[in-house]
């Protein structure tokens, strides 16, 4: 039986292990609408906005490896599902877009909503295409490939709105060639492996592509062999534990003056997948000897960094490589590096005068079990949240850092849950950063998802309020509202809302709503104050 256009891409994106399509309808979607009503195995997420249907998207392509999908109409749906698609390409995760375009005809005309998708997508994908009735196969077999492949991302398909009824010319899906893993040349290995034997304080720092590659048993063995030190970029959480002898601390967010008091010391440094897209080297590497083992090319001001090697290809084969050299001394003193480690986890410990964000954060940890996953939003916190939350294994704890927009937090626990409905979630939202997606808990509520989302009411943006301060400037333009106190009411959208006021009280808070049904809220009502002294950044 021939297929029809819609039929044929929601059977094609379902057969190829997408379990939710997150967006807003439009009249154009209909066709799609009721092909995910007929068809087993996936389902269509309403959400409040484009963005939040992009957020999640994103996420769920991270947790499942299996592109994320959204979809938006024209005009205003896409310029709003922007927002949620560059989270996807700057931070890594593999989404398909798919957005209503105009028919061929209309396309280059004057019409409402009619913006050319194409050039709106570009700079934030990996690659745009458009749909036709006789490439339904071939688009999606490629766009899932590109979404995947190396430093993952984002693929924008156009689908013009007269070919959704029409009969689709369907081939079958080629096989997927299977390539050996890319390895660096063998000369280039050889001088990575004798530069770190010659190193006297060789040191490790692991970004997104070290989780990518599932390389976490093996790092921890290694740095365990040489006894050295090693860093963590914010998204590369918990591939160390905190506890470990060779944890260093992350390079960028809360008190990293005094993690680089360690890195500083250094003479090479092993970059494992690391993105320059959270952080790049120029902001805190000294220039040393760098063995960066990556799938992309070296980012990096080679007139001022002038000893590289970079063993492209493979990240776990080329880490592999590596690991072959020999095991020698070195001029570490591992137990100092302790010392180090606890005296920062010691200066993020709560403020006994005042319940602010640290006992928030320690409170939820104690609560919150070591396969529970804590999303979080832009602002003071994430700096904090980037130092201080112990992440008991990679993507347990989920961020924007690549891309950083607010907003991120509430659609990212949403999607966690749709995800891995079995595992507890919690969003660690400031109170700027819910305000900006608080429709999505409807979504929440329609879906009963069992999400503990704590807002860190304390009516400020802090980072802004921060800068303004060290700049000398009054404080102007950042309290979210006209008056301190809670965000009011006992519900929001049909969502219980509750205040803890010390950690006592979160505590019996955070416990109940974990052992709810549907969502639940608890205004954490804080001050701000301990981010003035935790929160470094540089001034731009």
């Amino acid at each position: 039986m021939t297929k029809k256009v819609a039929q044929a891409v929601i059977e094609g994106l379902r057969d190829r292990g997408v379990r939710h399509v997150f967006g807003v309808p439009s009249g154009g979607w209909v066709d799609f609408m009721e092909a995910i009503r007929n068809t087993d195995g996936i389902e269509f997420v309403l959400t409040a906005h484009e963005g939040g249907a992009g957020f999640m998207a994103d996420v769920a392509g991270r947790l499942t490896g299996v592109p994320g999908v959204c979809f938006a109409t024209f005009g205003p749906g896409a310029t709003n599902l922007a927002t949620g698609v560059g989270s996807a390409q700057l931070d890594r995760s593999p989404l398909i877009a798919l957005t209503d375009e105009m028919s061929a005809a209309n396309r280059d005309r004057v019409v409402q909503m009619n913006i050319d998708h194409q050039a709106l997508m570009r700079p934030i994908t990996k690659e745009t295409k458009r749909l036709r009735t006789d490439n339904v196969t071939e688009i999606l077999d490629e766009a899932f490939e590109v979404a995947t492949s190396g430093r993952p991302g984002a693929v924008h398909i156009g689908m013009p709105v007269d070919l959704t009824a029409q009969p689709a010319t369907l081939t079958e899906t080629a096989p997927k060639v299977r390539y050996a893993p890319s390895k660096a040349a063998e000369d280039l290995i050889a001088a990575a492996q004798s530069a770190l034997t010659a190193a006297r304080k060789p040191a490790m720092v692991l970004g997104l592509g070290a989780v990518r590659a599932g390389l976490q048993d093996e790092i921890l063995s290694f740095v365990e062999a040489h006894g050295i030190p090693v860093f963590l970029t914010p998204m590369a959480m918990g591939m160390v534990p905190h506890a470990h002898p060779s944890y260093g601390g992350v390079v960028f967010h809360a008190l990293s003056d005094k993690v680089g008091e360690t890195h500083a010391q250094a003479d090479l440094m092993i970059a494992v997948g690391y993105d320059p897209v959270e952080f790049n080297f120029e902001s805190w590497l000294h220039p040393m000897t760098l063995i960066n083992i990556d799938d992309a090319p070296l980012d990096i001001d080679r007139s001022e960094y002038t000893d590289t090697i970079h063993l492209g290809g493979d990240i776990a084969t080329n880490f592999r490589a590596l690991a072959g050299a020999e095991v020698t001394e070195n001029d570490w003193d591992m137990t100092d590096l302790r010392r180090h480690v606890d005296a920062i986890f010691a200066q993020m410990r709560p403020d006994n005068d005042a319940f602010g964000p640290c006992a928030v954060l320690d409170t939820l940890r104690d609560v919150l079990p070591d396969d529970g996953i804590m999303t979080c939003d832009v602002g003071a916190h994430t700096h904090l949240i980037g130092q201080k939350w112990d992440a008991r294994a990679p993507v347990k704890q989920l961020m924007t850092n690549g891309w950083s927009a607010m907003g991120f937090g509430l659609p990212a626990a949403i999607s966690a849950k749709l995800c891995r409905p079995e595992t507890p979630v919690c969003a660690v939202l400031g109170d700027g950063g819910f305000l900006m997606t608080a429709g999505e808990l409807a979504t929440a509520v329609r879906e009963n998802l069992n999400i503990v989302i704590v807002i860190l009411t304390d009516n400020d943006l802090a980072l802004i309020r921060i800068k303004q301060q060290r700049k000398g400037n009054p404080i102007f333009g950042t309290p979210v509202r006209e008056s301190q106190g809670n965000i009011g009411g006992d519900n929001i959208f049909g969502v219980p809302v509750v205040q803890a006021r010390d950690p006592e009280e979160l505590r019996d808070r955070l416990e109940q709503g974990l052992a709810t049904e549907g969502p639940v809220i608890i205004e954490a009502l804080i001050s701000s104050a301990e981010y003035d002294e935790l929160v470094l950044f540089k001034d731009k």
